[in-house]
């Protein structure tokens, strides 16, 4: 395709998926009207830049202070969607300090940033303003999915103004062969996917269904299915699917980077990533690491965690597998929403942060 020729197709088919990203929101809100709705635990805004924001819960103690990276595809209540099923609240119940990145709407026309913001400059912010309010304490970073990816971008330049990072169920590794999910993204998304200053949810959303059909359709029906006789189950079900209608856009040099320097050119593990004038890589990480893997999960597999732990210093990455359930809609969320991963899975994260806290 040329160059022209993308930049046609960016343009024709952009605002569909814009349109199709309004619609699946107004779908997630219907659901909403029969209960079907996160139920996040109170929050303030401590502070909040250009394209992001740091959230502050309330009912924290007075112990560590850890700084959840969301992702920025979908929105971030993955980490609080009820009471029971909070990744949130069972960190304040732990008294830890508890904040999260949240990423804000990219504005059409404006430069909305790419790896070298999220993964750099604005994670640094975040960082130093958190520290701040914790009386200087530097905090533990932790991150699911893309936010984990960023996570350890950031902590891959080296820096030491943070006392660990946990990664979970985070694509780390993008060489070739090691997952299938990679490499049908890296042969479908053409160069110039992103040729709009926005890109829309939807639009990656489909991506991700035509990459891995298996992940985003089948198994979410046989999901459906094997829950309808557990109550738990179908509630968390429902939960996630209703997230999953609540899309975001992108900014298009993000999921550019992301997808030409991450998921093409495995920069990051191959060490030739550059940030802010920085080589980051997963060698230079300077503080301990956690890495927590869905064995069931196809998106971020466990061969893409292993060289990840493998390139750094010995005994400087831990590792906990995690079998994957029933009841979580996609296991690629299943560490965040799962009542087996709350039972065993996080209860390990808890003991790590303490003893490194």
């Amino acid at each position: 395709m040329t160059d022209a020729n993308a930049a046609l197709a960016s343009a024709l088919f952009t605002p569909t998926f814009i349109l199709a990203d309004q619609l699946r929101r107004r779908q997630a809100h219907f659901l909403g009207q029969f209960g079907i709705a996160p139920r996040e635990c109170h929050y303030h805004v401590l502070v909040s830049g250009g394209g992001w924001r740091v959230r502050e819960y309330v009912g924290a103690g007075n112990g560590p202070p850890l700084l959840i990276i969301s992702a920025p595809i979908k929105q971030p209540y993955i980490w609080d969607l009820a009471p029971a099923i909070s990744a949130t609240r069972t960190c304040l119940a732990q008294g830890f300090r508890v904040y999260l990145l949240e990423w804000l709407p990219p504005r059409p026309g404006r430069r909305n940033g790419g790896l070298s913001d999220y993964a750099g400059r604005w994670i640094g912010e975040a960082i130093a303003a958190v520290s701040r309010a914790a009386n200087g304490t530097k905090p533990f970073l932790l991150g699911h999915s893309l936010g984990g990816t960023l996570a350890a971008l950031f902590a891959g330049s080296g820096s030491e103004d943070l006392r660990g990072l946990v990664v979970i169920s985070a694509p780390l590794c993008f060489q070739p062969g090691c997952s299938a999910f990679r490499d049908a993204i890296v042969a479908m998304a053409a160069r110039h996917v992103s040729e709009t200053d926005i890109v829309p949810g939807s639009l990656l959303s489909q991506l991700s269904a035509l990459a891995s059909p298996e992940t985003f359709i089948w198994s979410r029906l046989l999901d459906a299915g094997l829950s309808l006789s557990d109550p738990w189950s179908a509630t968390v079900h429902a939960l996630v699917a209703r997230w999953m209608l609540d899309e975001v856009t992108l900014s298009g040099q993000l999921v550019r980077e992301i997808l030409e320097w991450l998921y093409r050119d495995n920069r990051f593990c191959g060490g030739t990533l550059r940030i802010e004038g920085k080589t980051v890589r997963p060698s230079s990480i300077a503080v301990p690491v956690l890495a927590v893997v869905n064995v069931a999960d196809r998106i971020a597999s466990l061969a893409m965690a292993t060289p990840f732990a493998a390139a750094m210093a010995r005994d400087r990455c831990g590792l906990i597998e995690y079998p994957g359930e029933i009841g979580v809609a996609i296991q690629h969320v299943a560490l965040l929403v799962g009542r087996n991963a709350y039972r065993h899975a996080w209860p390990k994260i808890v003991t790590w942060l303490r003893a490194r806290g």
